[in-house]
């Protein structure tokens, strides 16, 4: 499995996940000011799972029409288990994909020519949590402990926190190969588990305590926040093809896109549990409650925005970038063993698409933000 963030809904039901496509308007046409048609330009957007507000933003801009007010007609492809996003872009099999920047640099690296045109995440949902009796209250802590880690290219964070705190990642811990969900961690298999904001974390507080008869709260838990630690890395960003970006009609199309899927990232701020069922009506098997919390945490991850929703920050990147090529995991490889080039990211499209959206009073900010309170029921109901 390539992919980080997930809510297991069972092997048979995942087995029976196929690439569901959903399209923003049936024909390649809308009506136009003068009462004709306009046509409207086809454009794919591959993700990097299946559908759940993880990509709320994307489902929002479809159902409220901002792709189709740009002048494109969207069609949202979910993965599979073995959908490899940016591989999509690279055979042109999707104009744009979602995928964390770590797993693109190493595909640059192999030869692949995409770019990063916006960083929709500013910050990191990968965690590594505990139960309080365990007492990791920090990063040194996992030391001698059972360390779960679902590799894939999702250890990064993981093992450049442990490296930075001195532990010898080859004798230090015990890693244990997790799986993605909170089973292993829950029946104490791991004493310290990855777990994101927005999905597995709240697995674990969806769960009864067997102890309370009660459902676990976060009280329960001790949590290690790799923003907070310093090694954070860029996660779901927008990539394009660098060569097609060339092109100045693909230019034209991009900071349409961007625009628009900004404008469906700020519906999702504004609303988000309109933007919630949204996600659910769109085919998410998420429950009520699982899908507004990860509505509400994958909001946090982008609002406030330093510089404008997208806008990627060069020392976010470069400090991605230095864990990519200096931290190896438990196979003894880096991500990277160079720097990446020059056109693995740019600003131009998302600030081009950030100036219309201003001249237009969108709050593209969010100083202003602030996050539910979400209640979760047992199973995320």
């Amino acid at each position: 499995m390539k992919h980080s963030t997930r809510i297991m809904i069972g092997v048979g039901a995942m087995a029976a996940v196929t690439a569901l496509v959903l399209s923003g308007c049936s024909s390649t046409t809308s009506p136009s000011a003068s009462g004709g048609s306009t046509k409207l330009t086809p454009v794919t957007l591959q993700l990097q799972w299946v559908t759940q507000a993880q990509f709320a933003g994307y489902y929002a801009a479809l159902a409220q029409g901002y792709y189709k007010k740009e002048g494109l007609d969207v069609t949202i492809k979910q993965a599979g288990t073995d959908t490899v996003p940016i591989t999509s872009v690279a055979k042109g099999e999707a104009d744009y994909a979602i995928s964390w920047v770590p797993k693109v640099l190493g595909s640059i690296e192999q030869g692949v020519s995409v770019t990063d045109v916006a960083q929709i995440f500013e910050r990191s949902g990968t965690t590594q949590i505990s139960f309080k009796d365990k007492n990791i209250t920090s990063v040194a802590a996992l030391k001698g402990k059972k360390v779960g880690s679902w590799g894939f290219g999702n250890q990064w964070e993981l093992f450049a926190g442990m490296q930075k705190a001195g532990i010898n990642t080859d004798t230090g811990i015990n890693l244990v190969q997790q799986a993605f969900d909170m089973k292993g961690f829950l029946a104490g298999d791991i004493d310290a588990a990855q777990a994101m904001t927005y999905n597995e974390y709240a697995q674990v507080l969806e769960t009864v305590n067997p102890k309370t008869g009660k459902l676990f709260t976060a009280d329960d838990l001790n949590v290690i926040n790799w923003n907070k630690d310093g090694t954070a890395m860029l996660q779901d960003a927008i990539w394009a093809d660098t060569t097609k970006l060339k092109d100045a009609a693909f230019q034209k199309e991009t900071i349409a896109f961007i625009k628009a899927s900004i404008e469906g990232w700020v519906y999702t701020r504004d609303n988000p549990q309109k933007a919630a069922d949204i996600v659910t009506k769109a085919g998410s098997t998420l429950g009520t409650s699982h899908q507004l919390w990860m509505t509400n945490e994958v909001n946090k991850l982008l609002w406030p925005s330093t510089d404008g929703l997208g806008v990627i920050i060069p020392a976010a990147w470069q400090q991605t970038v230095k864990i990519a090529k200096a931290t190896k995991d438990n196979t003894g490889k880096t991500i990277i063993t160079a720097a990446p080039p020059s056109t693995a990211y740019s600003n131009t499209y998302v600030n081009a698409a950030l100036k219309q959206l201003k001249a237009e009073g969108v709050d593209v900010m969010g100083t202003s933000y602030t996050p539910l309170t979400v209640t979760l029921n047992e199973g995320g109901k």
